[in-house]
């Protein structure tokens, strides 16, 4: 990337992160190759950050789908819509980041709604194989697209298989990666506090019923197919936002990036952390990209180990660590400790 180097606090306070806990961090992260000094590694560990944020949002589109009942492995494909969208938004038309975010979502969902009419009613293998080839069909459609305009004496825009290059709407208003970083949070906290919200909801219970027993959910006289579409519009609208954000960190995307392992590794997830709380899919990406890909411990390890946490939760605990019974219990600890 052509970005500059983050600076950090401490230029202005002095060192910004316990010294301590930067050594710790050296050779896990880095494989002990820094400076005697704390900004690159700083740097680093705000990028790997951004990551878990910007992810998150993506797994939680995947912990939507689950609720209701299908995997989904075509997740990358509204990923990269939003991640294309938005960057046209921003790039090409010169709409503020938030607005061009905006636009990216409403792709998203509307895509996802248009996909999930006529294949909701498919369900287990079906379903899953009908959202991969869509991923692929998307994936393949973005590398034949190209559309570039001249902007301040450059070229800009969607150049097939060459990828979008110079998004650089965070170089043009000098935002900083910490600023980013927070930026991200903050929108990875309000869609939390939305779902928590839902999910409390006569909504969310609807959703989780039709999770569990559609036929039961059905005699009780709820709107199955209203729900699921719903759901999967949301869904949408999650992952293009996650495009969104990613697309205007890096600076550069290109189609093979939207790949199948994207949307499996949404989906391993969710599986992971759990499917009792919104927090669970947080969880699994904290594990894997916090500490598998960051960490030089487990370079050149990290799909083998992933691959197989991922068939032994199905296996011992396939609602995950943070499944259901889980946070039954600690809602019952934690008002025994209240009271």
């Amino acid at each position: 990337s052509s970005r500059p180097m983050f600076k950090p606090c401490s230029v202005r306070y002095g060192v910004s992160s316990p010294f301590i806990f930067c050594c710790l961090l050296r050779w896990c992260f880095l494989g002990g190759h820094l400076p005697q000094g704390t900004p690159m590694l700083e740097a680093h560990l705000v990028g790997v950050a951004s990551d878990i944020a910007i992810m998150s949002l993506l797994a939680l589109s995947a912990y939507v789908m689950l609720l209701i009942g299908r995997i989904s492995f075509g997740q990358q494909a509204f990923f990269g819509l939003g991640a294309y969208s938005s960057a046209i938004a921003s790039t090409m038309l010169g709409l503020p980041l938030l607005v061009a975010l905006l636009v990216g979502v409403l792709v998203g969902a509307i895509v996802s709604l248009l996909i999930a009419a006529p294949t909701m009613r498919l369900s287990g293998l079906h379903y899953a194989v009908a959202t991969l080839a869509f991923g692929e069909m998307v994936r393949i459609a973005l590398g034949a697209w190209h559309w570039q305009i001249n902007i301040d004496d450059s070229v800009v825009g969607p150049a097939g298989l060459d990828g979008f290059r110079d998004i650089r709407w965070l170089l043009i208003n000098d935002v900083s990666d910490l600023a980013y970083l927070s930026f991200a949070c903050a929108v990875l906290l309000s869609v939390l506090l939305t779902i928590f919200f839902l999910e409390r909801r006569r909504y969310g219970t609807a959703l989780r019923m039709i999770g569990h027993d559609d036929t039961l959910a059905l005699t009780q006289g709820l709107p199955i197919d209203r729900l699921r579409l719903s759901a999967a519009a949301i869904a949408g609208g999650l992952a293009a936002l996650s495009g969104g954000l990613y697309a205007h960190r890096t600076t550069y995307i290109e189609p093979s990036l939207f790949d199948p392992m994207l949307g499996v590794h949404a989906v391993g997830y969710a599986l992971i952390g759990g499917l009792g709380s919104p927090i669970g899919p947080l969880l699994g990406v904290s594990f894997d990209l916090g500490l598998l890909e960051a960490s030089r411990v487990f370079s050149g390890w990290r799909m083998v180990v992933f691959g197989g946490l991922v068939a032994i939760f199905l296996r011992w605990r396939p609602r995950g660590i943070l499944d259901e019974a889980m946070v039954h219990r600690i809602k019952q600890r934690w008002t025994k400790h209240r009271a």
